[in-house]
């Protein structure tokens, strides 16, 4: 089989042949169909992700495939089920060895493209969006970058959830794919100022964050009292420093939220949000935004794609 190897922090990942790994206990083998791609990847191979596995390993996050063989005492999946997976790592591969809790089976109707980028980015919106800053209906819901893996699936959300959604994204091209998921109003980080933007749309109830820097302070300063803001990540490059006494005077509550954490925090309510999106997309309701689809030799460019953003939504790569 061929896998991607990060052998070296910060160094160009590889792809390589190895040989296929079998299970151990409590593992299932995958045949990989699609694996989607996150931010997180980027990290990972620059060692500054949370959960960033020892070297030499496979990137890839989550991926979708069929189990093709149990490790020992395993009770299932059984071979020949469909499963989407939280990997955390080793996505990036034509087979996989992962933990059997970690497997998710998936309905005959959703394609293993569309299994792959879906777990992190809607499980994330989900369970932020009503968990997390309880979103209501009626509630002003502010994307930032709303073009991107997850800030598109917190628009598309948003609305579903009966919030308005204002969506924040670089150039017409971005806001368009924002519209269609959504957004009932849009506007251009790179030509308008975000705070009078959302000022003159009343504020916001809600902000959902995965950029950071800049762009938390201008939100911050358009928003509702009593707002609460959602930090997701820092694409932005820069961790913002937030400043207490403007939290105190508008009465805003920020949640820092790490979605991989609740497998350990609150593994039911992370099942019973998984539950909801699959059966929401069973209903016609979720439709997973992917740009682009590469095959595995493709993926360092996949992941550069990513790093630049050029890309809407989500990229997967096809073993």
């Amino acid at each position: 089989m061929r896998r991607i190897v990060v052998s070296q922090t910060r160094a160009v990942p590889e792809l390589i042949d190895a040989e296929l790994p079998q299970p151990a206990a409590g593992e299932v083998r995958v045949r990989i169909a699609a694996c989607g791609l996150n931010f997180a990847d980027l990290l990972m191979i620059e060692g500054r992700y949370q959960n960033t596995p020892p070297l030499p390993f496979t990137p890839g996050l989550e991926v979708a495939g069929t189990v093709e063989a149990l490790g020992p005492g395993t009770e299932g999946p059984a071979p020949g089920t469909r499963v989407a997976v939280y990997a955390g790592h080793g996505g990036l591969a034509e087979a996989g060895c992962f933990a059997a809790d970690r497997c998710l089976p998936i309905p005959d109707t959703m394609s293993f493209v569309d299994a792959a980028a879906f777990l992190i980015a809607y499980g994330t919106s989900h369970l932020a969006l009503r968990h997390a800053a309880r979103l209501q209906a009626g509630e002003t819901l502010l994307v930032l970058g709303a073009a991107g893996g997850v800030g598109l699936t917190a628009v598309e959300l948003g609305r579903l959830m009966g919030a308005r959604v204002i969506a924040v994204a670089r150039g017409a091209e971005k806001l368009a794919v924002a519209r269609a998921a959504g957004a009932a109003h849009l506007i251009d980080s790179d030509t308008e100022d975000l705070r009078d933007a959302v000022r003159a749309l009343g504020g916001a109830d809600v902000v959902y964050d995965p950029v950071g820097g800049d762009a938390f302070e201008a939100a911050m300063r358009a928003t509702r009292p009593g707002a609460r803001m959602i930090v997701i990540g820092f694409a932005g490059g820069r961790v913002q420093q937030i400043p207490a006494n403007y939290l105190l005077v508008k009465n805003i509550s920020v949640i820092g939220f790490y979605w991989g954490g609740y497998r350990s925090l609150a593994p039911d309510i992370m099942q019973d949000s998984l539950s909801e999106l699959l059966r929401w997309y069973g209903e016609g309701r979720l439709k997973p935004h992917v740009s682009h689809v590469l095959p595995l030799d493709r993926a360092v460019e996949g992941l550069e794609m990513l790093r630049s953003r050029t890309t809407t939504g989500k990229v997967v790569i096809t073993p």
